[in-house]
């Protein structure tokens, strides 16, 4: 065991050097997750940095849709003790204000380039705790918060600058941390056929007063495993919301939403709604890492100062076959109208995915779309759940 300039401080959760983890499982993780949404849909970046100490790895990517294409650079070394300068080649995160401010650069590296400034509109929030299981093993176990922000600075792509500024910008962001499947596959033994799919909506809005979280993930016939929505007020309330029920707007012969539109209940019964529209999307399969990417997967072991840049065409019908298999952040535009009426427009992360069959929603299998005048794009859970926390 190793120590590191973190065990100077009173910090320690464990009798082990802060840097060891209390799990020995190979898939601990530790993460960052930040989008730049231009609220009017010209552009949009996803990017994030994390160790595996397991593993002996560190990484991050960053990726930029605009216009029909989707480029990533991903950057990948060996693991270091500094944890509180977190940088894998050029790309750096600098905390100037915990929970409030960061920096993020990303010095040219396969021409694409960035200096970004982070400021949050509302305090962290804790979400609840996330598993999943199979017969065999934990597959998914983390904490993770969340904040809504936006950002100052710019983005190159080739020489392009795009402009980001706190007006033009919102920008959701996460801190997760626990075991979730990373680096190169384990031997799968006898093959287990557990997971079946699933169907995910995950919402992190901002208006002026408050910042809403909605998070649903459901088995194929609708079962709720994760469930958790509260909308926090600039006064510190935080107000738990429930009666949950969802409808998808997709495009016609694909997974590929346009909308939702959420109705919800607060504790003294009003019903109100919510319309998001999708301004911009990417498949954040194509490039950032995530679950299905074909071009790379975190935590795996590239050598040191490893540096590559990958290229999607979104016209390209082949490439968007995958995206079945991919969750997709959007730039979303949303309108929350009270039940007395009262309307309020905000902005922020639209993530949907329907990975597999979802009964309630209409698919049936692992690749069917959206059809007109088919269930698809039907409401998502039954409601008589009630939104309870299962």
């Amino acid at each position: 065991m190793k120590l590191s300039p973190l065990d100077e401080y009173p910090i320690h959760q464990t009798h082990a050097p802060v840097t060891w983890p209390a799990t020995s499982d190979r898939n601990f993780y530790d993460r960052s997750y930040f989008n730049v949404l231009d609220r009017e849909g010209r552009f949009m970046a996803l990017t994030g940095i994390g160790y595996y100490p397991r593993l002996g790895v560190k990484d991050a990517y960053f990726v930029v849709r605009r216009g029909d294409t989707q480029t990533a650079v991903h950057l990948s070394d060996a693991i270091d003790d500094d944890r509180l300068h977190p940088n894998v080649g050029g790309y750096a995160l600098e905390v100037i204000e915990p929970l409030q401010e960061l920096r993020l650069t990303l010095a040219p590296t396969e021409g694409i380039a960035a200096d970004l400034t982070w400021r949050g509109l509302f305090p962290a929030a804790m979400e609840e705790p996330h598993s999943m299981l199979t017969d065999r093993r934990v597959t998914l176990q983390a904490s993770r918060f969340a904040q809504l922000g936006s950002w100052e600075g710019w983005i190159e792509v080739d020489d392009e600058r795009l402009e980001v500024t706190h007006s033009s910008s919102v920008a959701a962001r996460d801190r997760s941390w626990g075991i979730r499947p990373v680096g190169e596959a384990d031997a799968p033994g006898r093959p287990d056929t557990a997971f079946r799919g699933m169907w995910w909506l995950y919402l992190p809005l901002a208006f002026d007063d408050y910042q809403l979280f909605l998070i649903l993930q459901e088995d194929p016939d609708g079962h709720r495993s994760l469930y958790d929505c509260t909308r926090r007020w600039r006064d510190g309330r935080v107000e738990q919301l429930d009666g949950v029920r969802v409808d998808v707007d997709y495009r016609v012969g694909t997974r590929i939403p346009t909308g939702v539109h959420v109705e919800f209940m607060n504790r003294a019964g009003d019903r109100f709604r919510l319309d998001v529209e999708s301004r911009l999307y990417a498949p954040i399969a194509f490039g950032s890492g995530y679950g299905g990417d074909s071009s790379w997967a975190h935590g795996s072991w590239k050598g040191e100062g490893f540096t590559e840049r990958v290229s999607f065409d979104l016209t390209d019908p082949d490439v968007m076959a995958g995206a079945a298999f991919s969750l997709i952040d959007h730039v979303g535009h949303a309108v929350c109208t009270e039940a007395d009426g009262t309307t309020r427009e905000g902005a922020g992360l639209f993530e949907h995915g329907v990975i597999g069959p979802h009964h309630p929603s209409g698919f049936t299998d692992w690749t069917d779309g959206a059809g007109s005048g088919s269930d698809s794009g039907s409401v998502s859970g039954s409601g008589s759940q009630n939104g309870a926390q299962e």
